[in-house]
């Protein structure tokens, strides 16, 4: 069995987000780490690796930068890394993600399984995930918190986590999965993977290797900016009584017309 976990590199969670002199947000000088919801992906994957049998492969979008966080998937466990990089793919928005993901799933030689987080953390749109499916033309099981393979190329029946409780659906495969954080707590990376990954050459495919021409990208965004600075007064009542207090306090409303 083949699973591909499509993974993301996005700043850290405890990055502050800022909007530069230009209009383009800024996360300052934060980490760029591995999405956290992503590694609820890998761990998918490599579950059913573990009940299967099979190879995990963890794809990524991105600068060179992103290949930290294919390593860090691999530490987790993947076998093969991929790394698609173009400077074309500059702003790239979630449908031409998908088409490029979708290639690329193309040329690795397919896989009885493509999973993905059930978000990023920068954008959050969770769009990428049913758009690769229809780029593919397979099924999209969504907010995946189970799975269960029946047959190493037959279907597979999941339990999807729904705000109105549990969903049993079967899809035949290949198939696209969004996995949610009832997989289970996402596996430390091991001593041994990581020193696995430090030396791990993964390979890096531009829009050429995979035959397409630049998908749609961002062309224009809303205006941003950053919120007004407001300037604040905290004002203490004192009295020597809490009858006093209290007297004053209500007199302070009345004057600043709060009642």
């Amino acid at each position: 069995m083949k699973i591909i976990a499509c993974i993301k590199q996005v700043p850290d969670s405890e990055a502050k987000v800022k909007v530069a002199d230009d209009g383009q947000v800024t996360w300052g000088e934060a980490p760029l780490v591995i999405n956290p919801f992503d590694e609820y992906a890998v761990e998918g994957a490599l579950q059913q690796k573990e009940a299967n049998g099979g190879t995990v492969v963890a794809l990524c979008i991105g600068p060179e930068s992103a290949k930290e966080a294919i390593k860090h998937a691999l530490a987790m466990g993947a076998d093969e890394g991929v790394l698609v990089s173009d400077t074309a793919l500059e702003g790239l928005d979630s449908a031409g993600a998908a088409r490029v993901l979708a290639a690329a799933i193309n040329k690795i030689g397919g896989a009885d399984m493509v999973m993905f987080g059930r978000q990023t953390l920068d954008n959050g749109s969770g769009l990428t995930p049913p758009q690769t499916a229809r780029a593919l033309g397979w099924p999209m099981l969504g907010w995946v918190g189970q799975i269960k393979v029946e047959g190493p190329s037959g279907s597979v029946q999941v339990e999807r986590v729904l705000e109105e409780g549990r969903q049993s659906v079967k899809a035949n495969m290949p198939a696209v999965l969004s996995i949610v954080q009832s997989i289970g707590e996402p596996r430390y990376p091991s001593f041994m993977g990581i020193r696995k990954a430090s030396k791990a050459t993964i390979p890096v495919w531009s829009l050429a290797d995979l035959g397409i021409s630049a998908p749609t990208t961002v062309v224009s965004r809303a205006e941003i900016s950053n919120p007004p600075t407001r300037e604040t007064v905290c004002e203490f009542i004192t009295g020597e009584t809490p009858e006093a207090i209290a007297e004053a306090l209500a007199e302070k409303i009345m004057a600043e017309k709060v009642l």
